[in-house]
């Protein structure tokens, strides 16, 4: 695909020095009224796409609590987050182990209350893409554990105070990676999508409660570890492959989660958005 702009970009987009489209600067993050002075919880909140939604919920008067296994990282949001006037914790835990999860429930329950939001971003693991038949156990057992088992723990440890309450939305990350087979490592691929289908069966089973669960599935976003990870003519190459003609920025998989948050969308469960620059259309 060739990306060509058919307006001046003072009129249209804005673009940086490499000619890239950008996305909307931070000021545009969406507010919704309804969502100040609500609980959430953010796994995966300390980095990339979690800490700018942990930023965005602040900025909408959420209190956040921040998971992540890096003190340092969840330390640092914590501080950008106290920067805007917003209330956070940190809640560090390795969203694979139950225990750990369920001890960060505890604590979150005590400093916070029951969140009103569970985010379930967590992931991760060690495979890459490869033939089939070499990816070992390690890997697979890695991807499937930090992507899919983290939100079933995540889910299974906070669910059971929406339910008792009758409220509460929950707001999965899935990824392009298990909407299209090619690119991503199987494993992961296989775990994301295993993460939309369990956002299916769950927002099917708790609906009668008043809790909705859908997710966000995000493709190519310039994280600080995809920027690190590629060159600038890669990212020209793949911004090739959008529709609009950019790769995504955590902002806007932010502000999808803060829809699927709000009373905006209050008649959608179960619903995969796709954040991906039309890269994934279904």
């Amino acid at each position: 695909m060739i990306c060509v702009e058919s307006m001046p970009a003072s009129k249209s987009r804005q673009y940086d020095q490499s000619g890239a489209a950008m996305p909307p600067p931070p000021s545009t993050v969406p507010i919704f009224p309804d969502l100040q002075g609500k609980i959430a919880i953010v796994t995966g909140g300390s980095r990339g796409i979690g800490a700018e939604t942990c930023l965005a919920l602040a900025r909408n008067g959420v209190k956040v609590a921040i998971n992540g296994r890096d003190e340092a990282a969840i330390q640092a949001t914590l501080q950008a987050i106290r920067a805007i006037h917003g209330e956070a914790i940190g809640a560090p835990a390795d969203c694979a182990q139950l225990s750990s999860v369920e001890a960060m429930r505890d604590r979150v329950h005590v400093e916070l209350g029951a969140p009103d939001f569970v985010v379930a971003f967590a992931g991760g693991g060690t495979g890459r893409p490869m033939p089939f038949e070499q990816i070992t156990e390690e890997d697979w057992r890695s991807s499937i554990d930090n992507n899919l088992t983290s939100t079933f723990f995540t889910l299974k440890c906070f669910l059971p105070a929406m339910t008792q309450r009758r409220s509460g939305c929950i707001v999965n990350m899935a990824s392009a990676g298990g909407r299209v087979a090619a690119g991503a490592p199987a494993g992961y691929g296989a775990a994301k999508a295993g993460v939309i289908m369990l956002t299916r069966h769950l927002a099917h089973e708790v609906g009668k409660y008043d809790v909705r669960v859908n997710c966000v599935s995000p493709s190519a976003v310039l994280t600080e570890r995809t920027r690190q990870a590629i060159s600038d003519e890669q990212e020209q190459q793949m911004r090739a492959a959008f529709p609009l003609c950019r790769l995504g920025h955590p902002r806007d998989v932010a502000a999808a989660t803060l829809f699927l948050l709000s009373s905006a969308s209050s008649w959608i469960t179960g619903a995969t958005l796709d954040v991906a620059g039309g890269r994934v259309m279904s």
